[in-house]
C-alpha cells in the first residue's frame, strides 16, 4: 500500500473514530492532512464521518489544485489560513463537539483563553486556545480571523459553532481536539461550582517542562 493510500484509509479510521465518540453528528466537522507531496486530503462536502470512502476524499496537488475525489469541505478557508500562518501543521480537524460549543456561549468565556486551566492535559497538548466571533459557516472571514493569529495558536474555538484544532500529524490534531472537547465538557460540568484552578506557577511549570507554545 501506497503512503497517499494508508493516509486514505488513517483519515476515514480516525473520522469514525471521532463520529463514534459523539464529537461530530451528521454530516458536519471536516479533516485535511498534509500529503507526501505537499498536497492535502480533505473530507468531502456533506459527507459524514461515519460512512467515509478513503477513494473519494478531496485531493489538492502542492498548488492547492482540486486534482481528484469530491468536492472539498465549504470550510477551506479555515483549514488554509491555518496551514498558512502554522508551517508545522500537518493536519487540521474541525468538529462541531456539543461541550466546547456550550462553553463557547457562556457569556463570560475568555476570547484569549479560551478553557479554563481545571487540568494539565488541555496546556501540554493545546496551548492556549483563542475563541473567535461567530462567522457563518464556510465565510472566508474564519480564515482572515485565523489569520489574524499570525501562527501563535494551533487551537481555536468558533463561538457558536465549534473548535478548530492543528496538529504535526493526524494522530496528533485528533487526539488535541478530543483533549478539548473532554477539557470543555470538565468546565461546563463544574461551571458555577468555583473549582480548584491550577495557579500561574504550575501552569508555567507546564508550560517548561513540555515546551509548550504559549504566548503570553
Amino acid at each position: 500500500m501506497s503512503a497517499l493510500s494508508r493516509l486514505r484509509e488513517q483519515v476515514c479510521a480516525y473520522a469514525a473514530t471521532l463520529y463514534q465518540q459523539g464529537l461530530t453528528h451528521g454530516s458536519t466537522g471536516n479533516i485535511s492532512v498534509r500529503t507526501p507531496d505537499g498536497g492535502l486530503l480533505v473530507t468531502p462536502t456533506g459527507s459524514s464521518f461515519l460512512t467515509l470512502d478513503p477513494a473519494r476524499l478531496s485531493r489538492f496537488d502542492a498548488r492547492m489544485t482540486h486534482v481528484e475525489g469530491d468536492a472539498p469541505t465549504k470550510e477551506m478557508p479555515l483549514h488554509s489560513a491555518f496551514y498558512e500562518t502554522r508551517g508545522s501543521a500537518g493536519a487540521i480537524v474541525h468538529l462541531h463537539a456539543c461541550h466546547s460549543v456550550a462553553l463557547s456561549m457562556m457569556p463570560d468565556a475568555d476570547p484569549d483563553d479560551f478553557l479554563p486551566p481545571l487540568t494539565p492535559y488541555p496546556i501540554m497538548k493545546l496551548g492556549r486556545v483563542s475563541l473567535l466571533p461567530y462567522f457563518m459557516p464556510g465565510d472566508p472571514a474564519i480564515g482572515d480571523a485565523i489569520r489574524g493569529l499570525a501562527g501563535k495558536r494551533s487551537a481555536v474555538m468558533l463561538a457558536n459553532h465549534g473548535p478548530v484544532v492543528a496538529g504535526k500529524d493526524l494522530e496528533a490534531a485528533v487526539h488535541a481536539i478530543e483533549e478539548l472537547e473532554a477539557a470543555a465538557k470538565l468546565a461546563m460540568m463544574t461551571r458555577g461550582l468555583s473549582p480548584r484552578r491550577l495557579s500561574d506557577s504550575e501552569i508555567a511549570a507546564l508550560v517548561t517542562r513540555f515546551n509548550v507554545d504559549w504566548d503570553s
